[in-house]
């Protein structure tokens, strides 16, 4: 099984976790996903190990939130998703994915559950 932490090295939660991971012996796969973002359908396999919807990984507070029309509450969950991964910055992160689960790390301990 591979361990894939999508990171933001300029988040402090995100370096945070990557190195809790790397205390637990761990050699994850880094993702830097405003350098790479996840498809649309990427995204979709993400949610469902996180066993969540697209607005409960939302970065609301993001200027890319109002700007890409995220805000708005009639959107599907498709048209979510596609926004998403178009704007990378309204991501909750950092997300680690180890085969058919994966955590956000806030607070970082939360992925030592999928571990």
């Amino acid at each position: 099984m591979s361990l894939v932490i999508y990171h933001n090295p300029r988040c402090s939660k995100s370096r945070q976790t990557l190195a809790l991971l790397e205390e637990q012996g761990h050699s994850p796969k880094v993702v830097e996903y405003l350098k790479t973002p996840p498809t649309s359908d990427e995204l979709k396999q993400i949610l469902s190990k996180l066993g969540a919807k697209a607005r409960d990984i939302i970065r609301v507070k993001e200027a890319e939130y109002k700007e890409s029309g995220l805000d708005n509450a009639n959107l599907s969950e498709q048209e979510v998703v596609t926004l998403m991964a178009a704007n990378p910055k309204v991501i909750e992160r950092p997300i680690v994915v180890n085969g058919d689960k994966a955590a956000v790390g806030r607070p970082p301990e939360n992925v030592l559950d999928i571990l």
